[in-house]
């Protein structure tokens, strides 16, 4: 049997009971859950240069933990000098103890290291229960070693949950232990 999390069995014996008795849900399965976050990194900057490229994946596999994928571009776009299939970016889909893990280390430790933080935006929620955030540089992430930088990059995250209103995945992030501004 697999290692639990710690975040995996707060949600299920003490995150569930609360968001139920909060909504009102007839069953356990209508508790909405976190399914998955992406970490998506835009290295149109690069895009010439693949040694920068490789640099900004290695990056992106420390803070995830996971191999990201390459992301091509689907049509050209004379003004950037982007042909199509040209490498633009890297992404990474974080599912089950990685995405567990991951939470923790970027609520736990990532997120208070930003400098003048007060919190995250409670706008940034898309109407179905997901929510996107951006983070400025990589070098809030502990795996990232400041010497080694070659460049100060940002990534988008984005939470899936299986929620149906912003009010819901707000208050299963919250539970989960997400710090929203005040």
């Amino acid at each position: 049997m697999k290692e639990q999390n710690q975040t995996a069995k707060l949600y299920k014996e003490e995150i569930v009971p609360a968001l139920v008795k909060e909504f009102g849900y007839k069953n356990v399965n209508e508790v909405p859950k976190l399914v998955k976050i992406v970490l998506n990194m835009g290295l149109g900057d690069v895009k010439d240069n693949s040694k920068s490229f490789n640099t900004a994946v290695e990056e992106l596999t420390l803070i995830a933990g996971q191999k990201p994928v390459a992301t091509k571009a689907k049509k050209a776009i004379s003004n950037f000098k982007v042909r199509a299939g040209m490498k633009i970016g890297a992404k990474v889909t974080l599912r089950g103890t990685r995405m567990y893990e991951f939470f923790d280390r970027l609520v736990a430790i990532a997120l208070p290291r930003v400098r003048d933080f007060r919190g995250v935006s409670d706008k940034s929620f898309d109407g179905r229960g997901n929510y996107s955030m951006g983070v400025k540089e990589q070098l809030i992430f502990p795996e990232i070693s400041y010497d080694k930088v070659e460049k100060i990059r940002g990534l988008d995250i984005t939470f899936i949950t299986t929620a149906k209103t912003n009010e819901e995945a707000k208050a299963l992030l919250k539970a989960l232990g997400m710090p929203f501004a005040r």
